[in-house]
């Protein structure tokens, strides 16, 4: 049967499909062989270097558990200052004002050009020269500071993107009706666009999560990746049983992540199917500002 996207395939297209599968999986095998013959000739696959990982907690409450706190509290800062700072330069780069537009595009178009570890570092530069901030609260700032301009840009993209898919004729017939600018955007545009652009962010602050690791690399910042070179160094040199256990960890997070926004995108989206109910007068009256209503009348067309 034939798709809107694509035809369907064919008898020799499918024949195809499979011999590509077959040879992609025999390839993945001989990578994943690969992989484990090296390791295993490396010693890297014994038992005494994944040991503390699974019998005992002294990894987790002296190395893991306090660089995983530290990575939540970065990305959770940066989450909550970016979110709403990117919606606002989003809507601010859709105003009819030249001189709210263009200010606002210009911070996000110069911070999305600079990579985010140049924002960290130059706001490590930052704090240390110009404020009082404590040597050993530095890194958190700077990473903070450095996930923010940088993701706060890209989710004013994000929203001014979401905002401007919606058909013209939703804010053109809340218009209609006496709403101002800003209860359309409140009330119509904002609503329905972030049901459009949750995957988006979410995938965003996926990223968010991910990137503070730059600043346990770089910055000295007690991460849950900067915990990984103490850390292998106390237990031996297992240095790759340590990668793989962190490299876990940010899966798991990840994947919660993103798990929590498709179930509520999926709420979202159900609570919002409409009813068919029509707004009454009132309603209408409701949203509309004190004396800038429109006069809607009950008249109906009268026959010959």
């Amino acid at each position: 049967m034939s798709s809107v996207l694509y035809d369907a395939q064919g008898p020799r297209a499918k024949r195809r499909n499979v011999v590509f599968s077959v040879v992609f999986l025999a390839a993945l095998a001989a990578v994943l062989w690969w992989v484990y013959t090296m390791l295993d000739e490396k010693g890297q696959l014994e038992w005494v270097l994944w040991k503390p990982f699974f019998t005992g907690t002294e990894a987790w409450s002296t190395y893991l558990w306090p660089g995983l706190q530290n990575t939540l509290k970065a990305a959770a800062l940066s989450m909550v200052i970016a979110l709403p700072l990117g919606a606002v330069l989003g809507i601010a780069r859709l105003s009819e004002h030249a001189w709210v537009r263009v200010p606002a595009g210009a911070v996000v178009e110069f911070f999305r050009a600079i990579p985010v570890l140049v924002l960290m570092i130059f706001g490590l530069a930052l704090f240390s020269e110009y404020t009082n901030v404590n040597a050993d609260d530095r890194p958190l700032y700077a990473v903070v500071t450095g996930l923010v301009l940088y993701n706060s840009s890209v989710l004013a993209e994000i929203v001014r993107a979401g905002i401007l898919s919606l058909p013209r004729g939703q804010s053109e017939a809340a218009l209609a009706v006496g709403l101002r600018k800003n209860q359309v955007m409140r009330f119509i545009l904002l609503p329905q666009a972030v049901t459009a652009m949750l995957p988006a962010i979410v995938s965003q602050l996926v990223v968010i999560v991910k990137d503070t690791a730059l600043g346990g690399a770089v910055l000295t910042f007690p991460d849950l990746m900067a915990a990984v070179s103490p850390m292998s160094a106390y237990y031996g040199a297992n240095t790759i049983a340590s990668f793989t256990i962190v490299a876990v960890i940010y899966i798991v997070i990840n994947f919660a992540l993103t798990s929590f926004a498709s179930w509520l995108e999926g709420r979202l989206r159900r609570g919002k199917k409409s009813t068919g109910a029509v707004l009454g007068v009132d309603a209408v009256d409701e949203l509309s500002a004190p004396g800038d209503h429109v006069d809607v009348t009950h008249e109906v067309d009268k026959g010959p």
